[in-house]
């Protein structure tokens, strides 16, 4: 009896080995290497001759590192993983600058320039990012034959302005990289020389990083220059062509047996096409996909108790045993006997009412629950976001022609289809614009900032109701604002011909803005402006005039927007010490130097736009001579 049950024992191990030999799958080609180190290495990548697709996917596999180091042929980067899903994470330089005593300390990655061959920037899973107070830094950039540069700022004058995990201008700034980048150049520069801040943050740091592979903290600012690469995920296709121009060369054709081509989504930033297994089988589609057993995997199949699994070609089939009835699927294998089938079926069927009941009762009160849960938590946001303040403040102005309007959470979200990245028409380092349609028809331009200081919520509050009450046909509107939320939102009216700036650069459009309509523009923004610093009660400090803050309407009637960064002046000061915020080229050379800010401030932007509505150029062009 004993040596049956270790026959029995010995059998069942034999086969659930032969079975996960049948599950597993070669992602090289025969003959060469599946791996470097701890890295696997599958085609179309290889690390010698016949091993790899074509010279882009080559792979050198350094054995002087221990475990061994692969590393990109052409680009000359590590690797860290690659997917057959189109991506390569890789590791990249910091390019960093450091100061002793307001000197510059030589460094070996002061600029960085990196060249990917046939790989891209994934330009939604990187970001480019700045570290350090008193830095600026910059990326360069080619996507496809067009240049581009981008870049942010972060200042900061001590520890105490730099919060721990956000990326904001304080300490550390990021920016979107724009689609299909496969070479770019990194550079980073200090306005002070870390003169004020060396004794907690002596370099200034640039890179382009991963999410999730990078976490700001404030020790960074000391201990950055110990962080020499960091992870980016690129992208990866086959050749420049569409599936349908390659599947006519077969000999260079790379999707293999049982495999299927894909497109990319993107073909004018992404020439190419990957290739993916078929539904039923797994692998590498560049070598051969292989059947899957499904029937070896109760998790994979949906055959019920009793009935028997047959595998098929790319899929697989239920039936029940002689004696029994049912498709082994849906209906159960039962057997053939009147009486107990009728019986197993009144149970199946009592069973299956009472489970409906109690599933639908639960469902209610889940449901019921959530409601209830999301009804207090927005009477909270509604309370910290000063609520009730703003209440108290419209029932003193009742009388007012111009009052701000206090918007539900639930009109917004109607209003932009629960905020559909689709309805996204804006994007900064202060947060995301959507477009919305009210219930009356009226579209409107939404703002939903990234973060809220909750110790400024009364200043923010007045703010509201003093920009509401601005009337001016130059001035972008603010009809009113959401608190319902975490964050607060504000509604403005939406001007649908875009900014300045995109008619000052887009050669047909430029045509439009003939000498008349440029001066009447520049016209219109001083009126403004002049409203804003003596008009309004109290006057408002704009720090952020640029041609991409002055929208036209589609009479190309200027309107000043974007009052993300206005602040109040108070009737007894004339200017007001500040963390210096703005954009680089329009900013006030000695509000940058002394941080005090005046209405003069906002004329000498002014003054830049100026120059670009004469010269038609950009105000920040690497590409000059």
């Amino acid at each position: 009896m004993a040596q049956l049950i270790l026959v029995v024992i010995l059998a069942i191990l034999f086969s659930r080995i032969v079975v996960a030999s049948a599950a597993a799958f070669p992602i090289a080609k025969p003959g060469c290497n599946s791996s470097c180190g701890d890295v696997e290495i599958p085609y179309p990548f290889g690390m010698t001759e016949g091993c790899y697709l074509d010279e882009p996917f080559q792979i050198i596999c350094n054995t002087s590192f221990n475990p061994p180091k692969p590393i990109s042929q052409l680009s000359e980067i590590d690797v860290a993983r690659i997917s057959l899903e189109g991506q390569i994470h890789v590791l990249q330089f910091v390019a960093r600058k450091c100061f002793s005593q307001s000197s510059v300390v030589p460094s070996k990655h002061m600029v960085t320039t990196f060249s990917l061959a046939k790989f891209t920037l994934n330009h939604t899973l990187n970001k480019f990012t700045a570290v350090g107070c008193d830095t600026y830094g910059f990326i360069k950039g080619f996507h496809g034959v067009q240049g581009y540069t981008t870049g942010c700022m972060s200042i900061c004058y001590s520890t105490e302005e730099v919060v721990d995990g956000i990326c904001s201008g304080g300490g550390c700034c990021q920016t979107s990289i724009p689609k299909g980048t496969s070479e770019f150049s990194l550079s980073v520069g200090s306005f002070r020389n870390h003169s004020v801040v060396e004794n907690f943050n002596p370099c200034s740091s640039v890179f382009v990083v991963e999410q999730g592979g990078f976490n700001f903290s404030m020790d960074l600012l000391r201990d950055i220059e110990n962080v020499n690469k960091l992870p980016v995920a690129l992208d990866w296709t086959i050749g420049n062509e569409t599936c349908e121009i390659a599947q006519k060369n077969l000999d260079t054709y790379a999707c293999q047996k049982n495999s299927k081509c894909i497109n990319d989504p993107e073909p004018d930033s992404y020439p190419g096409y990957r290739c993916s297994c078929l539904e039923g089988y797994e692998g590498n589609p560049y070598i051969a996909c292989q059947d899957i057993d499904e029937c070896q995997d109760e998790n994979l199949n949906t055959c019920t108790f009793k009935s028997l699994c047959k595998n098929e070609i790319g899929g697989y089939k239920c039936s029940c045993p002689n004696g029994y009835q049912g498709d082994g699927k849906i209906s159960p294998c039962l057997p053939k006997r009147k009486n107990q089938q009728l019986l197993v079926t009144r149970i199946i069927a009592g069973i299956a009412l009472v489970t409906a009941a109690l599933l639908a009762f639960g469902s209610w009160l889940y449901f019921e629950f959530k409601r209830r849960k999301l009804i207090i938590e927005k009477q909270k946001f509604f309370q910290e976001n000063g609520g009730l303040l703003l209440q108290q403040e419209l029932i003193k102005q009742k009388d007012c022609t111009n009052i701000a309007k206090i918007f539900t959470a639930k009109e917004l979200e109607k209003a932009t289809n629960n905020f559909d990245e689709k309805r996204v028409i804006g994007q900064g380092s202060y947060g995301t614009v959507y477009k919305g349609n009210l219930t009356d028809c009226t579209v409107v331009a939404i703002k939903k900032s990234r973060v809220v200081d909750r110790s400024q919520i009364d200043h923010f509050i007045n703010e509201v109701i003093v920009l509401s009450q601005i009337n001016h046909k130059n001035v972008v509107k603010l009809l009113g604002c959401c608190l319902e939320m975490e964050v607060p939102l504000l509604v403005y009216e939406f001007i649908n011909n875009g900014t300045l700036f995109d008619h000052m650069q887009d050669k047909a459009k430029a045509s439009v803005l003939c000498w008349h309509t440029r001066l009447r523009v520049a016209t219109e923004t001083a009126g403004a402006l002049s409203y804003l610093h003596s008009a309004a009660s109290p006057p408002i400090i704009h720090r952020d005039i640029k041609s991409v803050n002055i929208l036209l309407d589609d009479k190309y009637t200027a309107k000043v927007s974007d009052f993300g960064t206005s602040r109040l002046v108070p009737m007894i000061e004339s200017e007001i010490p500040t963390m210096v915020q703005g954009t680089i080229g329009y900013l006030d050379p000695e509000y940058l130097q002394t941080s005090q800010l005046t209405e003069k401030s906002d004329v000498y932007s002014f003054g830049v736009v100026l120059v670009e509505l004469l010269t038609g150029k950009k105000v920040l062009c690497f590409d000059r001579s």
